[in-house]
C-alpha cells in the first residue's frame, strides 16, 4: 500500500477515535437523558441492535436506540413513513433528529465502523450483492457517507453508486466535507428511515 493510502488510513482512524471520544464524553447526559425516556414510554430494551456486515465482509452488531415497539418483527419491512405504527412517539423524534444513530459511536470507538463510510448492510442484502457491489465491503462502513448527504430516498442500487463515488474519491478533505454536511442535514432535522 502507498505511504498516501497508509497516512490517510491512519489520519482517518485518529479523526474517528478522537471525534467519537469527545462525542461520547459531550454527550453523555443527552445519551442518558434518551434513554431514560425511551425505557419510560415503552417496555424493552433502550438500544437496539443488530447483525451487519463490515469490512472485507466480517460481522458485527450495531448500535441504536430503539425507535419501534419491542413487539415489531425483527426482519419485517423498513418503516417508509414517520407515521408508521410500529415506530413509537418518541421514536419518530429520534429518527427524524438521527439521535437514534449517536449509539454507533461505540461501534466506531471498537472499529467496525467509522464515522464516514457506505452505509453497513444487513447480512440478507450483502448476500445478494454483485461483485460490483461488494466494492462496498473493501473501507469501514460509517455512520454517515456520501448516500446519506445526498438524499437518502433514493433506491438501493442507486445508493450503491453513491457510495462506489465516495470510495473511489475518498480522502480526508472529502471525509471533513462529508462531516460538515452531515451537520447540516442533522441541523435541517432531514432524518433518514
Amino acid at each position: 500500500m502507498c505511504r498516501e493510502a497508509t497516512g490517510y488510513r491512519v489520519a482517518k482512524r485518529l479523526l474517528d477515535l478522537g471525534l467519537s471520544a469527545v462525542g461520547m464524553v459531550v454527550l453523555a447526559p443527552l445519551l442518558g437523558v434518551i434513554v431514560l425516556a425511551i425505557r419510560l414510554e415503552s417496555r424493552g430494551a433502550a438500544f437496539f441492535r443488530q447483525e451487519r456486515i463490515g469490512l472485507r465482509g466480517k460481522t458485527f452488531m450495531i448500535y441504536k436506540f430503539r425507535t419501534m415497539d419491542i413487539d415489531s418483527p425483527t426482519f419485517s419491512p423498513k418503516p417508509t413513513s414517520f407515521d408508521d405504527e410500529r415506530i413509537t412517539r418518541l421514536g419518530r423524534f429520534l429518527r427524524r433528529s438521527s439521535l437514534d444513530e449517536l449509539p454507533q459511536l461505540v461501534n466506531v470507538l471498537k472499529g467496525e465502523m467509522s464515522l464516514v463510510g457506505p452505509r453497513p448492510e444487513q447480512p440478507f442484502l450483502v448476500e445478494r450483492y454483485g461483485d460490483w457491489q461488494r466494492r462496498r465491503l473493501t473501507v469501514p462502513p460509517g455512520m454517515t457517507g456520501w448516500w446519506q448527504v445526498n438524499g437518502r430516498k433514493q433506491p438501493m442500487h442507486d445508493y450503491v453508486e453513491e457510495d462506489l463515488y465516495y470510495i473511489k474519491h475518498r480522502s480526508f478533505l472529502f471525509d471533513l466535507r462529508i462531516l460538515l454536511r452531515t451537520i447540516n442535514a442533522v441541523a435541517r432535522a432531514d432524518g433518514s428511515l
